[in-house]
């Protein structure tokens, strides 16, 4: 008897999914504003924090847009679903492989495209990296390695390849959880992050490159 093995999902997936299917049946249509934490929160029974989660995650998915000061749009009800699919069912040296290829390129972007803030994203990004390593919390540790690495996408300056890295970076989180059982490696490689974001705020494409070649050999 051939046996199925059963996904088990977090209350935030939950959520998400609740929401994305209110997105597909129009009840919160395209372009339209998603209620407040608040009324979310009644709506589904579930605390501030699980909210946030789902709607990071929907974010990430392509269904969401987050502005902030202004709330969160729906932007798509198809998401990236599609891609996703793809990426869950590849393995892991194929997914780090276009992780690999695709950071190169919006290293390369970043170093020339930078922004203030997206410099100053990065600055926090590491210090939140550093803090949380030290501190041996490896999911926020994995969080603030993405969100560093996200911002890097951000000032690249083109937006396809900051969407692709966006989808990409949820697996990416998910094999990191799976791989990593401390907070040691990051430890180990604050030191060369750290350097790769100097070099790109000193807009040198080639050390940029060269420092993101070796961060991602050590993975």
């Amino acid at each position: 008897m051939k046996t199925e093995a059963i996904v088990r999902r977090s209350l935030a997936e939950e959520v998400a999914a609740a929401i994305e299917e209110k997105i597909k049946l129009g009840d919160f249509p395209m372009g339209a504003k998603l209620p407040t934490e608040p009324e979310l929160m009644k709506q589904f029974a579930v605390g501030r924090s699980t909210i946030r989660e789902a709607v990071k995650y929907l974010s990430q998915s392509g269904y969401l847009n987050v502005q902030q000061g202004l709330g969160t749009f729906v932007k798509s009800t198809t998401g990236h679903h599609a891609l996703d699919a793809k990426i869950e069912q590849g393995k892991f040296d194929d997914i780090f492989e276009v992780r690999h290829v695709l950071e190169l390129r919006i290293i390369e972007k970043a170093a020339i495209n930078r922004t203030a803030k997206g410099l100053k994203d990065m600055g926090q990004a590491l210090k939140n990296r550093a803090k949380y390593a030290e501190n041996g919390n490896l999911a926020a540790c994995i969080e603030a390695d993405i969100a560093f690495h996200s911002a890097i996408a951000q000032s690249s300056g083109n937006s396809i390849l900051t969407a692709l890295y966006t989808t990409l970076s949820v697996h990416v989180n998910k094999f990191f959880q799976a791989i990593y059982k401390d907070t040691t490696p990051f430890q180990i490689s604050q030191p060369q992050h750290v350097e790769l974001m100097l070099a790109i705020k000193d807009k040198d494409v080639q050390k940029s490159v060269d420092i993101a070649n070796r961060i991602i050999q050590h993975i």
